[in-house]
Order: C-alpha cells, then structure tokens, then sequence
C-alpha cells in the first residue's frame, strides 16, 4: 500500500484547535467585546480551512462568547453581566457537586496540589500578572473536578468557565482577588479533615464571591 507523505490531521482535531485558540483569544482580551471576526482572516491566524473556522464558531456562539449574524457578520460577543452571573450560578453549583465528590477519595498528594496552586495564585495577585492569577486558580480548582471525574460537569465548565474569566480578569489585577486566597487555604484545611459539607459549601462560596464585582 503506498503511503502518503504526510497525514493530514483529522477535522474533528483542527476544528477543536481553532475552538481552542479562538476561544482563549476571546478571554484573554487578545480579539476584543465587539470585534468584527473574518472567516478568511481567522484562517489565515490559524493555519486551518474554512471548515474548521466556522465550526468553531458556532460553538462559540453556542456558549456565548460570539454573536453571529447571518448574512452579516460575526462578532466578538459584548460582556454581559446578565450572562456572566448566570454562569456564576452553573459553576458554584458544578464545582460545589465536585468537591462534594471528590474529598472522600483525596490523598495527600492532591492537598498538596492545591496549596502550591494558591501560592502560586497568591503570587500571581502580588505582581498583578493576571494570566498567571487566572491558571493557577484554575489549577487549585482543577483537583477537585479531576477527582470527582465527572464528565458532566467537565463539560459544562469548559462552556460556562470562559464567561467568568472575561468578567473577572480586573478583579485579578487588583488586591479583590487575595480573600479568594484566604478562601482557598480554609478549603484546604476542611478536606484536610474530611468534611465533605463543609468543603462543598466553602468551594461554593468561593466561586459565589464574583458576584460584587459583576453588580
């Protein structure tokens, strides 16, 4: 059988690529609320064709993060506060069930995960670097959800999380984010002790004190 040269990846993987990458544009602030979005410029950046683009797209408008228009135009979705706390509310609840989940079946090596995931966060407040705030809180909540591996929830946070993230990048380049720190070090401690209810309601909590900033 001759083999080809090269194996073009399969499309399922360059349309997740482009999702990916859009999407993470989006959130950083890299394609801003607003921006007109070009299929064939967006080709040309991601190195894909068409195809991929708009599949990409249309998940995104699924989740939120893109408003298109037929026969018009496709563009960067504004912030919206209304979205953004509903989004609040799926998460707080997913994570809360997470953590619910996921203590009973902690080792040390997890707890450990998650202490030096809010030093780094706790660092990442001090120099205002907001990329880093953003993933290594991501990591601290990331044990748990990984623990419960509960493919439901998974899914639902990689929609709603992206929501979050756009409305809270200020509050990580300011001193409003270190009571999340304090909060990560009390959750911690209460699965530390095996307390199931109370960890869930701490997580819960956690995620709930985005609200202020949103209002």
């Amino acid at each position: 059988m001759p083999i080809p040269d090269s194996i073009a990846p399969p499309r399922s993987l360059l349309r997740e690529r482009a999702f990916a990458s859009l999407r993470g544009a989006i959130v950083d602030g890299t394609l801003e609320p607003g921006e007109r979005l070009v299929d064939s410029e967006l080709c040309t950046w991601l190195g894909v064709s068409r195809t991929p683009v708009r599949e990409a797209l249309a998940r995104l408008e699924q989740i939120g993060l893109v408003q298109v228009r037929p026969g018009s135009s496709t563009i960067v979705s504004p912030l919206d506060v209304r979205a953004a706390v509903e989004a609040q509310a799926v998460a707080a609840s997913l994570h809360e069930l997470a953590a619910r989940e996921a203590v009973p079946l902690l080792k040390e090596e997890h707890l450990t995960a998650m202490t030096t995931a809010n030093a780094a966060f706790a660092d990442a407040l001090r120099r205002a670097d907001v990329e880093d705030a953003i993933a290594s809180d991501d990591a601290f909540h990331r044990v748990f959800v990984d623990l419960c591996a509960n493919r439901t929830v998974t899914a639902v946070l990689d929609d709603v999380t992206p929501l979050l993230r756009r409305m809270e990048r200020s509050r990580f380049a300011t001193l409003g984010g270190r009571a999340s720190v304090r909060q990560h070090r009390a959750i911690v401690n209460l699965a530390r002790q095996g307390q199931v209810e109370a960890t869930a309601r701490e997580t819960r909590a956690n995620w709930l004190t985005l609200k202020p900033p949103l209002d």
